[in-house]
This record gives structure tokens, sequence and C-alpha cells, in this order.
């Protein structure tokens, strides 16, 4: 394979020195975006390198694997267990951008609605909103609020 990203070095370096400090929790969970890291890697017809970009989605994907099990285990009763997730999320959140405020994540939602020209459309026009939103929002806000956000906006 290639070389690894800014994002890799980090990550194993960040690895290195959990283990050093003993800190089992940032350890398990670096350990575990790695081993997706590798499975994204080796996933397909050929094993490739991934980019920082990518890499950064394998983050964001198993960040949101911890809000979700997190939530499962309140659900269930389980404070501990959902403890843990929100311990590992807090962990995985360090390596992806700051999330967007509610304003932040509003402008940028009106401005896209302006320039697609979506608000004549109403909610057909969601598609095309979306498409112009997603990229700016990837891995600072929650989908689903970006999603309700829009909808939101286009039927006001």
């Amino acid at each position: 394979m290639a070389t690894d990203t800014e994002l890799l070095t980090r990550l194993r370096s960040d690895l290195t020195t959990a283990l050093k400090a003993r800190d089992q929790l940032r350890a398990n969970t670096i350990r575990g975006v790695l081993t997706a890291v590798s499975r994204a890697e080796t996933s397909g017809s050929e094993a490739t390198s991934l980019s920082d970009d990518q890499v950064r989605d394998v983050i964001i994907s198993e960040a949101k694997k911890r809000r979700e099990s997190s939530q499962a285990y309140r659900d269930a009763n389980r404070p501990e267990l959902a403890d843990k997730e929100d311990a590992e999320g807090e962990v995985l959140a360090e390596y992806l951008p700051s999330a967007l405020s509610a304003e932040e994540l509003s402008t940028i939602i009106a401005e896209a609605i302006s320039s697609t020209g979506a608000a004549e459309l109403g909610m057909r026009g969601m598609g095309k909103v979306m498409g112009v939103v997603t990229p700016q929002t990837k891995g600072r806000a929650d989908g689903k609020a970006v999603a309700d956000e829009v909808k939101r906006q286009l039927s006001a």
C-alpha cells in the first residue's frame, strides 16, 4: 500500500501515546478506528490506500455508531454502557472538524436554497438543496438535523 495520510499517522501516534499512558479507553477506541480503516482499505476487488477525507468518513461512521449505541443503551436502561459509548464518541470527536452551530447550519442551508432556486419548488427542491449542503456539512452536522432544517426552511 501507499503512504499513510496525515490523519492515519496522527491516529497511530496517538495510539502509541495512549498505550504508553495505559489509557485503555482511548487505546481501544483508536484501535477500533484503525481496524475499520483497514477493513475499508481491503474491501472491494483490490486493496487501496484511503485519503484523509476517506479516513475521516470512516471516523464519522464510527462516531455515528457510538451515538446510536449510546441511545440504544439508554433506552434499554443500561447507563454504564451508554456512558462508555459516549466516552468513545468524545475520543473520536477529536479527529473530526468542529460541529456547526444551529445558526451556521441555518445560514448554509438558506444560501443553498437561494443559489439553487429551490424556494419556488418547495419540498420537491429538497434533493437539489441537500446535494449542495451535504458536502459543506459532512462530519460537522448530523445528517438528520440537516434534512430536518432543509425541510423546515423549504416549507416556510
